[in-house]
């Protein structure tokens, strides 16, 4: 078994880090799996070629990517984040010569130009990443993905996604249910958010991946798109139609098909 140097994790730390973080994000989002099953069979029945070429928004330690190249053998995805520590620790977990990933924000305009892509994109997706994003950024990034899409792709994009000022009530009725059914599902006690980083900072074996990191990647959202400007979005950007395919709670699947 490979030891740690200067701080970075082995292949099995790293597995060892990702299953936790599937474990911490589950505190949220009891129905994950389904939700990613969901996001995948949108996939599977709209794209036509048995080899798609994946961008993955945010991609963070590849918790999507992984179950998408399962399911899809042949796709290839390229995943772009802004934190290097997930990256890395994904990377590390398992290692996959048809996933390669890019340290990029996508707040920033050249985000996509950092990609190297040998082609149009067939699908555009994201899990989980997107509501840190204002409104007017995830505007210039969803009319760049529509414009670089290719023809008849698609978008699909799980997250918590909620009415905003048009649905009050029915917001806190969709936290509540999204609550209870991780009570039923025994996931509400696993680890949280502020856990998981916390026991990251402490780790010894992560402590080169945490310098790198410099503090972490910065969540300050004054706008967030509600699920409504998420639709209008991604029509003005040009896909042809968009809406909601799967939900549970707070949990959406929303897709734009071109």
């Amino acid at each position: 078994m490979s030891t740690p140097t200067s701080g970075r994790p082995t292949p099995e730390q790293a597995a060892a880090w990702l299953e936790r973080w599937d474990r911490q994000q589950e505190h949220y989002m009891p129905d994950r799996e389904e939700r990613f099953a969901a996001l995948l069979d949108v996939v599977v029945d709209v794209v036509s070629r048995p080899d798609p070429l994946v961008v993955d928004l945010g991609i963070g330690p590849g918790s999507l990517a992984h179950r998408l190249l399962d399911r899809l053998p042949e796709a290839r995805v390229v995943g772009v984040d802004a934190d290097p520590l997930l990256l890395a620790l994904g990377n590390l977990a398992r290692p996959d010569d048809r996933l390669r990933t890019v340290l990029a924000d996508l707040r920033d305009d050249g985000w996509y130009d950092c990609l190297g892509l040998d082609r149009a994109p067939d699908v555009f997706v994201s899990s989980t990443a997107l509501h840190w994003m204002d409104v007017d950024d995830l505007r210039a990034l969803l009319a760049r993905c529509a414009q670089e899409v290719a023809p008849g792709g698609l978008l699909v994009d799980a997250d918590h996604l909620y009415e905003g000022e048009s649905g009050p009530r029915l917001d806190a009725l969709a936290r509540r249910m999204t609550v209870r059914r991780a009570q039923r599902a025994g996931t509400r006690g696993h680890e949280d958010w502020e856990e998981w980083w916390s026991a990251v900072e402490r780790a010894p074996e992560l402590a080169a991946l945490v310098a790198e990191r410099a503090g972490g990647f910065v969540h300050v959202v004054e706008r967030r798109a509600t699920v409504r400007d998420w639709v209008d979005l991604l029509l003005a950007s040009g896909f042809a139609e968009a809406g909601t395919l799967w939900q549970y709670g707070d949990d959406r699947v929303v897709v734009g098909l071109a």
